[in-house]
């Protein structure tokens, strides 16, 4: 079989203890493989796609597989500076500004210190999202359809709770069939 069971390798671990090793080292033989884990930050990155999730959405998600009746309460703390700042940066830079009339290319200058400012207004409960800026679409038979477009801030604060805590949550609840134009779209 050219890749066994599909697992990876075991660790290499020495098979003899190492030569002239004081006594009562912390690691005489080396006999220890590294951690499974990243003990690191809480939302470091698996691989460097988009596509990859936090440590903290796989850690709801496998809490909410392991529990499906139980309620999961006190999520906010998974929302960090890191979250928020994937959540702009998956923003569509061209994107229509809020009521507060605040772009992609402003927000970002000075980014570091706006997201931390954020962050703590969040965690605080002093976030408060701005009304909804709203316009009007022709439909195509005639008429307008109203739009809402959120300001910067609330598309981003949106994005990371969306991303780093609601889809974990539902994806566990979908059936195969619980989304099929997904599905289908998906397949194309």
């Amino acid at each position: 079989m050219t890749y066994g069971s599909e697992k990876s390798d075991p660790a290499i671990v020495a098979m003899k203890p190492a030569n002239n090793v004081p006594a009562g080292s912390a690691e005489p033989g080396e006999r220890r493989a590294g951690p499974k884990d990243n003990p690191g930050s809480q939302s470091s990155r698996r691989a460097q796609k988009r596509e990859s999730e936090s440590q903290a959405a796989d850690r709801i998600r496998q809490a909410a597989m392991r529990n499906p009746g139980e309620r999961l309460v006190a999520l906010l703390h998974h929302i960090t500076i890191d979250a928020l700042c994937d959540a702009f940066n998956l923003l569509r830079v061209d994107a229509a500004a809020g009521v507060d009339g605040v772009t992609w290319d402003e927000y970002a200058d000075g980014l570091d210190d706006r997201l931390v400012n954020l962050h703590g207004r969040v965690h605080r409960g002093a976030y408060r999202a701005p009304p909804s800026r709203r316009v009007y679409i022709p439909k195509e038979g005639g008429g307008q359809r109203p739009l809402g477009i959120a300001s910067l801030e609330d598309k981003i604060v949106q994005r990371a709770v969306t991303d780093t805590i609601l889809v974990p949550i539902y994806e566990t609840e979908f059936l195969g069939f619980s989304y099929p134009m997904f599905n289908a779209h998906k397949k194309r």
